[in-house]
């Protein structure tokens, strides 16, 4: 391209040099010669050669420029082909897409189903009665879902208590959870089924990543059951202000399955305790396992979250109690439960507090009935707990808490019908040569939570028991969730 545009250049200035030349030849006759007229023949000669080469040029970069439009034409032609096949492809798919949905599921993997679990293994020593150390799988549970419609879906947990479930083994196998929820509105929906009581701050939200401490805490485990779950329907929604509510009709309590008089304590550790349900609504709720449903009891739930971080909340339950059948013709009994929580997170810390009381009415002619029982049946029991956390290092996903929580709970606060020169608990040795475990206690807990990342924690902790002191311990333990 530099050549042909030059050539113009050069041959302007050869014209004007043959111009010049002419002009002096004409200008001076006298000097003009052979050799110059044989001088201007060779530079037209020049002159026309290279206008030919350029003539020769141009009708190339034709040829080409032609034949680069050509191809741009075809290449153009076969775009708009591809796309229309494109969309003919999508347009297949698509119909494909809709038959298969229309069609009924017939096996494999659905998009509609969920899958999910925790479970959790820890290691218990009592300090002062080491001999009675134990390590333990202590559950491990595993939850299946679907998703009917964007409106309706089915939840169900399933747990494995102790590693091994069989008739010669405390293990045991349990329905967690088995219940339909439906929306109504965007501010409300209906629940059916078996499902966990709206109480506290741990019963819903009991995965061990969920809260401090290798074992859960007394007050959310024997004032308020651990994973205390009702047969039932119940209405529940949210609020644009952050106010949720949840009330509905479940089963209720069945006293029969209090214990007036075991030969034994129930408990000689701290893991017993959680575990033996020795507690009043421990023992008697029902977990819709052949329930008692002659009566029926009644929730209505509060809670608030609409300033961010914070959480505060209460409950209560009543409702008449499936009586024991011995002795005949005992009065109606009425359980209740009530409880406040609240739970504030700003920045690093973590701080929570939780109040559940409860009664159980006419319990004094059950109470005479077994004069001199070693577990007569209260009618009051109450606890309460204050707890601080803060996470002090965070790194590529590990984050550490240390925590401390002061407790204090009685299983018995309150008595009706104890006999005279009786008391709730016996003065003398149990069978075992020791003395009886007082149902009451102040427990310090100081421990820390480890996460390798949300869903995976170590923890450990040292508990500190002011009345039973061979309850006093160190744990350890392993959680996880998914």
């Amino acid at each position: 391209m530099n050549s042909l545009a030059s050539k113009p250049a050069a041959l302007s200035l050869l014209a004007a040099a043959l111009l010049s030349a002419g002009a002096a030849a004409a200008a001076d006759p006298v000097h003009t010669d052979a050799a110059t007229a044989q001088k201007l023949e060779q530079q037209i000669e020049q002159m026309a050669q290279q206008l030919e080469a350029m003539k020769a040029e141009l009708q190339q970069l034709k040829a080409q420029n032609e034949a680069l439009a050509a191809q741009q034409r075809q290449q153009a032609a076969q775009v708009q082909q591809q796309a229309v096949q494109a969309q003919q492809q999508a347009a297949q798919v698509e119909q494909a897409v809709a038959q298969v949905q229309a069609q009924p599921q017939r096996g494999g993997i659905s998009p509609d189903l969920s899958l999910w679990g925790y479970g959790e293994i820890y290691y218990t020593h009592p300090v002062h009665v080491p001999a009675l150390t134990q390590a333990d799988l202590a559950r491990a549970v595993f939850g299946i879902g679907y998703r009917f419609d964007d409106r309706t879906v089915f939840n169900s947990e399933f747990e494995v208590e102790h590693a091994v479930s069989s008739a010669s083994d405390k293990g045991e196998f349990e329905v967690e959870q088995f219940y339909v929820d439906h929306q109504l509105a965007s501010w409300a929906a209906v629940r059916g089924g078996l499902f966990l009581m709206p109480f506290g701050l741990l019963n819903e939200h009991h995965e061990p990543t969920s809260y401090f401490g290798v074992q859960r805490n007394f007050v959310e485990t024997l004032v308020i059951p651990s994973t205390w779950r009702e047969g039932g329907f119940a209405f529940h929604g949210d609020t644009e202000a952050g106010i949720g509510w949840d009330f509905g009709l479940t089963t209720g309590v069945n006293l029969a399955n209090w214990d007036p008089n075991p030969e034994n304590p129930l408990y000689r550790t701290a893991l017993d305790l959680e575990n033996s349900g020795a507690a009043p609504l421990q023992a008697t709720h029902q977990e819709l396992s052949l329930a008692n449903a002659q009566h029926l009891s009644q929730y209505v739930s509060l809670s608030y979250k609409g300033i961010p971080g914070l959480l505060a909340g209460a409950a209560v339950f009543t409702g008449n109690a499936a009586t024991p059948t011995s002795p005949p013709h005992l009065p109606d009994q009425r359980v209740t439960l009530w409880e406040a929580h609240a739970r504030w997170t700003p920045g690093a810390a973590d701080l929570s507090a939780v109040y559940a009381r409860g009664g159980i009415t006419n319990s004094a002619a059950y109470n005479l009935a077994n004069a001199g029982g070693s577990n007569p049946m209260p009618s009051k029991f109450w606890g309460y707990y204050l707890q601080g956390a803060y996470t002090v290092w965070r790194h590529h996903g590990y984050r550490l808490a240390p925590f401390v929580r002061w407790e204090r709970y009685d299983m018995g606060a309150g008595y009706a019908g104890i006999a005279p020169g009786f008391g709730p608990v016996p003065m003398g040795l149990a069978a075992d040569g020791q003395p009886w475990p007082q149902p009451h206690d102040r427990v310090w807990t100081y421990g820390t939570n480890f996460y390798l990342n949300p869903h995976v924690v170590v923890k450990a902790d040292y508990q500190s028991f002011q009345t039973n002191s061979d309850f006093t311990r160190f744990d350890f333990g392993l959680g996880l969730n998914f």
